[in-house]
């Protein structure tokens, strides 16, 4: 792998949610964790079994989940999902006006985003004909594959 696409990558990760990457090519495999806080020389680092870190997060979850379903009505309508990690944009270039907005009918096909990952720009297609009820990313933000961006009924 040569030097510029490892700088890429790490600058992906780097810029991104994401804690870990790993690439597998023909020349060999790479994989890019990110830091987490650093500590002060001398303080003992003590590591978690993956069972005991996840009891409190799924308590945290599991308490937070009743207050939070009275306040958010179920989604409903086709969620367009993102195929890829980068920053999204709804236009396509700073200042120009938004592909779509809230309340636009869209054709199965159409642009209605973009996404930027690895400097280079990708157009992000409706994958259903229908109208746009809520847009669920914010323009600039980096966006996790899978992620929601629209809901289109």
């Amino acid at each position: 792998m040569d030097l510029r696409k490892l700088k890429t990558l790490i600058d992906l990760v780097s810029e991104s949610n994401i804690t870990e990457l790993e690439i597998t090519e023909a020349e060999g495999k790479v994989r890019i964790v990110k830091a987490g806080p650093q500590l002060p020389a001398g303080t003992p680092m003590m590591m978690m079994a993956p069972h005991t870190a996840a009891a409190p997060v799924a308590m945290a979850s599991a308490a937070a989940a009743p207050a939070a379903a009275p306040a958010e009505p179920e989604q409903t309508g086709h969620i367009v999902k993102s195929p890829m990690v980068g920053t999204f944009y709804r236009s396509s270039s700073p200042g120009a006006k938004a592909l779509v907005e809230v309340g636009q009918a869209v054709k199965e096909g159409e642009s209605i985003c973009i996404i930027e990952a690895m400097k280079i720009m990708n157009e992000i297609e409706a994958d259903k004909s229908g109208t746009v009820v809520r847009v669920m990313a914010e323009n600039g933000t980096a966006v996790e594959f899978g992620q929601p961006l629209f809901v289109i009924e």
